[in-house]
């Protein structure tokens, strides 16, 4: 039924779910970009659902609280305190190996603002938890959005993050004023020693 429901929701606001290409990772960290808008989330946690790819995802902990706990949990949210970014990762690096199958949604940006860099936390969780990087998107260009291709990180923050940037080349945030480079400070700070 949920299936249904979110079907007929994309096809109202007129978009197209992408169908992943292979299947995906029974755990993974997915990139969720570009983040630009509330609207990103339910627009992806129907694709999910149209997709068959049960995704859990990363909310701060004043979510899970009161009447919408459940629900928030039920959707597949994981409450976070964003007082301890140190101990986030941590912390999730350890979940993916208390679980069989976790897909995390973590919006690399990290904010629905533009900004000049991507947190490091994706990449972190991923390399820690030896898991693969899932390339997500919305694209209000084409009117479309799915699950990309998942990356095994190398351990070369440049390479890898080259091929990171190559997938979401042209693809445009619903408020594409907001979308900044796709980078990492750590890329920077790599190539200043």
């Amino acid at each position: 039924m949920t299936k249904l429901l979110a079907r007929f929701w994309l096809f109202i606001w007129r978009w197209e779910t992408i169908v992943p290409p292979t299947a995906m990772p029974q755990k993974c960290v997915i990139i969720a970009a570009p983040h630009t808008t509330n609207w990103d989330f339910p627009i992806t946690l129907a694709m999910a659902k149209v997709t068959g790819v049960k995704i859990s995802w990363l909310g701060k902990r004043a979510l899970f609280k009161g009447p919408m706990g459940p629900v928030m949990r039920r959707l597949g949210g994981v409450a976070i305190d964003r007082g301890a970014p140190g101990g986030m990762v941590a912390a999730l690096t350890a979940e993916f190996a208390t679980r069989d199958h976790l897909m995390l949604v973590v919006p690399a940006e990290g904010t629905r603002s533009r900004t000049e860099y991507w947190k490091s936390g994706f990449y972190r969780i991923a390399q820690q938890a030896q898991v693969p990087v899932v390339l997500a998107y919305v694209d209000r260009a084409t009117r479309s959005g799915g699950f990309g291709p998942a990356i095994t990180l190398t351990g070369d923050m440049k390479a890898d993050m080259d091929e990171v940037r190559e997938f979401y080349e042209g693809k445009e945030g619903l408020r594409p004023n907001r979308f900044g480079p796709v980078r990492l400070k750590e890329e920077d700070d790599a190539t200043a020693e």
